[in-house]
């Protein structure tokens, strides 16, 4: 029998679980404070409109249409479509991104980790910046601690996967979402009495134009593009598993609404902390493992709002880390004939082992440059993967899931996949799929390999 989601809900909490991940709660505010706060949220709230929701249809729609792992899913769509075989790169894609992606993604998820400890039991009472960037250097230096926690996350994930779709990936999904959001709406209102809410309201809601750089619009496009999980292959695979009976254009608009709420509640929380401290809004990278240790060790209640706030980033940094596992093991299960267990452990164990590098890069490895050439020049392991997949494999497989969703996939086929209840609403989204979505996604691609 083939697998499905129990539920319209479970599916939208598992997607919007995979969506919700570092890029909300990490990447989201320190972009957002470089780049002079509400006039950059305006515009990449546009962008996440005119591109998020566009590609997360099509995405969807060719995994349920395809009702296989990405890969089968592919070749089965080229087939029918009679696509050549240089479309079956989907396929490949969808498999390397969140293989390698997952492999030091789980390293910075084991450093929320280790913050939430070091939070509650009052570790950051007494930082400054330096003392603050310090506690970080040397957590990245101990190369034990970054394997272990490492292993940790990943064999985590390796068991929810495991267990399957609704006792594993969904029953934590079902957990872990309303605890994020709760969790987000317990330091919302303590900042709102602790902090400097009118500040950071200002800061996200009051645009200055004059802030808005053609850079600042460019890294609001890759923003919009990065922070809803599309080219990772979860959502073709998680399309697989929905029921004819649910719109993908609703759960679409749900999923990225959702995001964007998280990523703007987290923003608000942030700066809030941040100004009341008078700390630097632009703190870059830092701002979340720097930057707001300072802070929470300066606050009245500080400990039990750091507990929580990493404790968010873990949730966010897990349901991610679920949705990147999936389509590995989605294959692996048509690959073998064994337990799915079996298969997750294969694969996450394989993913831990491509880990080693970028855990190690911080540590040991630190000194090592195994690619100083070209784009790559200067940068470590953990730098080569994270460039890898966010500046060239990410948006290149997202190029061509929109390409083919919007010229391979046949006008009639895809329009009685969608349903669209307005008429009008699939010749919109045609246009955005085939000339609006890619040329975003070219600029984000140039932009990044630039």
């Amino acid at each position: 029998m083939k697998k499905q989601w129990s539920s319209r809900l479970g599916f939208l909490l598992v997607s919007i679980g995979t969506a919700v991940g570092l890029g909300n709660l990490w990447r989201f505010p320190f972009i957002t404070g470089e780049n002079g706060g509400g006039a950059f949220v305006l515009i990449y709230i546009a962008f996440v409109v005119l591109i998020g929701v566009p590609i997360i249809i099509g995405e969807v729609a060719l995994g349920r249409m395809g009702g296989g792992s990405a890969v089968t899913t592919t070749r089965r769509l080229r087939h029918a479509n009679r696509a050549g075989p240089q479309w079956q790169i989907i396929g490949a894609l969808s498999l390397a991104v969140p293989f390698i992606g997952l492999s030091y993604y789980a390293v910075v998820a084991g450093w929320s980790f280790q913050y939430m400890f070091g939070a509650v039991s009052q570790a950051f009472q007494g930082f400054d910046q330096s003392s603050s960037a310090d506690y970080l250097s040397r957590l990245q230096n101990n190369s034990s601690l970054a394997i272990l926690f490492h292993a940790i996350f990943i064999g985590a994930t390796i068991i929810v996967v495991g267990f399957g779709l609704q006792k594993g990936v969904e029953r934590a999904a079902r957990f872990m979402m309303p605890g994020l959001f709760l969790i987000l709406l317990i330091l919302l209102i303590y900042v709102i009495f602790a902090a400097d809410f009118a500040a950071g309201f200002h800061f996200l809601f009051n645009p200055d134009f004059s802030k808005l750089t053609p850079t600042a619009i460019l890294l609001a496009l890759g923003q919009a593009f990065f922070s809803i999980a599309v080219g990772v292959g979860a959502f073709i695979t998680y399309g697989a598993y929905l029921p004819k009976s649910v719109s993908i254009p609703k759960s679409a608009a749900i999923i990225v609404a959702i995001d964007t709420l998280v990523a703007i509640m987290a923003g608000l929380v942030i700066f809030s902390i941040v100004f009341a401290e008078g700390l630097d809004a632009a703190g870059g990278p830092g701002l979340i493992f720097v930057i707001l240790p300072v802070a929470f060790g300066g606050m009245a209640g500080g400990a039990v709002a750091g507990g929580l706030f990493f404790l968010m980033l873990f949730f966010a940094a897990f349901t991610s880390a679920i949705g990147m596992l999936e389509p590995v093991v989605s294959y692996l299960e048509e690959k073998f004939s064994t337990t799915r267990f079996r298969v997750a452990l294969f694969g996450g164990l394989a993913i831990w082992a491509v880990g080693l590098g970028p855990a190690l890069s911080f540590g040991v490895w630190s000194d090592l440059k195994p690619l100083d050439f070209g784009p790559f020049a200067g940068k470590g392991i953990f730098e080569i993967y994270d460039f890898l997949i966010a500046n060239i494999l990410l948006p290149v497989n997202a190029l061509f899931i929109s390409l083919f969703a919007g010229w391979v996939i046949k006008t009639e086929i895809m329009q009685q996949e969608l349903q669209f209840t307005n008429g009008k609403l699939y010749p919109a989204w045609r246009s955005l799929i085939r000339y609006v979505v890619p040329l975003a996604i070219l600029l984000v691609l140039v932009n990044g390999l630039a």
